[in-house]
């Protein structure tokens, strides 16, 4: 891969991971929150969400780089895309974790789930390896729905 290509890869992983980092920023550092809520059988410790993540936003970041350097014609269609499910994953974490909304928070997280599933298969399309590469994000946010949606019944809010 030539030189100016993995600085391109480069800035589209950083990109992603910076929309995480300054999502947690600017939920306040209130993860311990998570901690003192009912939680549903299955949950984590809370340390696992952020290595998760950080290996999921690179994922994102890579399949985007993918889908970017693809010669479609539905590219640009495809990255509105990713960046709106971006933009809403960066939501959701403020909506848990600084405003505490949980039943806002797990209708926010489905609405990223179907549009995760939207870009899965708008970027199959385009570059099949960059809808594969979203697989593992795509389950997680089917388990984090579940998280979610299971401590906002346990909590009443």
């Amino acid at each position: 891969m030539k030189k100016a290509k993995i600085t391109e890869m480069l800035i589209f992983i950083v990109s992603a991971e910076l929309v995480g980092a300054l999502s947690a920023l600017l939920t306040g550092n209130n993860f311990s929150f998570y901690s003192e809520l009912a939680k549903p059988p299955l949950s984590p410790p809370g340390w696992v969400f952020s290595v998760v993540w950080s290996v999921l936003y690179a994922l994102m970041g890579l399949s985007a780089f993918l889908v970017y350097n693809s010669g479609s014609a539905g590219k640009r269609t495809a990255l509105t895309l990713y960046i709106a499910q971006l933009f809403v994953n960066f939501l959701w974490s403020i909506v848990f974790f600084r405003f505490h909304a949980l039943v806002l928070s797990a209708v926010v997280i489905l609405v990223l789930l179907g549009l995760i599933i939207l870009m899965i298969i708008m970027f199959h399309r385009i570059r099949p390896l960059a809808a594969y590469i979203n697989i593992p994000y795509l389950l997680w946010v089917v388990f984090a729905s579940y998280l979610n949606i299971g401590a906002a019944i346990l909590n009443n809010k």
